[in-house]
């Protein structure tokens, strides 16, 4: 039975991975590319997150320097669209592996990172919330249209709603001002079932960001036309059998000159100016772009009702975990 039970998971896996990202290539007009999954030290390249995870490094013989495992492609993307030359509007998505050594295993982390990652470029007043806005509405119509096809094929019931709600930070945190940011995510997520929370990164009114966000990709700083800070954001759908909420994207508009200067000075880290690619914005060479990472086991586990992304994903866990899925009649990959 457990054998049925992983290859029936393992063809649902592939029909919804086939069908997110032709829905999400269609809707954002995107192109399928290839990607590293390595990247030189040292260049500004790979993806900081918060700033504080550490990358997976070690020496390779042709390189003076050590290469690096991706964590995300945030800006690489960024210079693909520019050695492509791609025009204004048109975008590229890619299977994205990478390994977050110093990441928390939990019912929906895992040191092994599975993304759909894609960058658009846009044009210089396509920087705006409205914009955002509208490209996220198109990945969550994406989505929705992916549910139906495992509501139909795989009689799983669809769970999200119809629309997708949208909070400032701020807003959530005047809502919610006695609660913890992740306790706030809880109950905004849990109240709505699919909200996108804008302006990840900038300290709020209490001084303290929502989350943490490396300075040089997304931009979280820029005033927006409803007089919050940041033009980016995480998608969040509500898992009920798990009863929380999780996040399936990170996502946003990126920094232009102007704002990698402030964010970088804002962070303390404006020593990153002089590394490879912060120099490549600095002296404008890149094009203006919006992207983000979409997590593809985190999509397959909340699609398919799953427990644990352990379930969705051959990764490395620790042996009482294992153990305890198998008491709990959870097969993992």
């Amino acid at each position: 039975m457990r054998k049925k039970e992983i290859l029936q998971t393992e063809k649902s896996i592939a029909l919804i991975k086939q069908t997110f990202a032709s829905k999400l290539s269609e809707a954002l007009n995107l192109y399928a590319i290839s990607s590293p999954m390595l990247v030189n030290e040292d260049t500004g390249i790979n993806d900081d997150l918060n700033g504080s995870e550490r990358a997976v490094s070690f020496p390779v013989k042709f390189l003076p320097n050590n290469a690096v495992i991706v964590h995300s492609l945030a800006k690489w993307k960024r210079i693909r669209l520019q050695e492509l030359e791609l025009s204004i509007h048109e975008g590229i998505l890619t299977d994205m592996r990478a390994i977050r050594a110093d990441e928390d295993y939990s019912p929906i982390h895992s040191i092994y990172v599975d993304q759909w990652d894609w960058e658009l470029r846009i044009a210089a007043n396509n920087r705006c919330l409205s914009y955002l806005k509208n490209i996220i509405r198109s990945i969550y119509q994406a989505l929705k249209e992916t549910e139906e096809v495992v509501e139909t094929q795989l009689d799983i019931p669809a769970t999200l709603p119809s629309t997708l709600s949208f909070i400032h930070a701020e807003q959530l945190l005047q809502l919610y001002p006695h609660l913890t940011p992740k306790e706030r995510e809880q109950a905004i997520t849990k109240e709505y079932k699919a909200v996108f929370i804008v302006g990840v990164g900038h300290p709020l009114s209490n001084n303290e960001p929502h989350d943490s966000r490396a300075s040089d990709y997304d931009d979280w700083s820029t005033e927006t036309e409803e007089g919050y800070r940041g033009l980016n954001g995480d998608l969040l759908v509500w898992h009920a059998g798990l009863e929380q909420a999780i996040e399936l994207s990170s996502m946003g508009i990126r920094v232009d000159k102007d704002t990698l200067n402030y964010q970088l000075a804002l962070t303390q880290t404006t020593q990153r100016a002089q590394l490879f690619y912060h120099q490549l914005l600095l002296k404008e060479q890149l094009p203006l772009s919006i992207g983000g990472g979409i997590g593809q086991s985190r999509v397959c586990m909340f699609l398919l009702h799953k427990k644990h992304i352990g379930e969705v994903q051959a990764s490395l866990w620790p042996a009482e975990i294992k153990e305890k899925a198998q008491q709990q009649q959870m097969h993992f990959l």
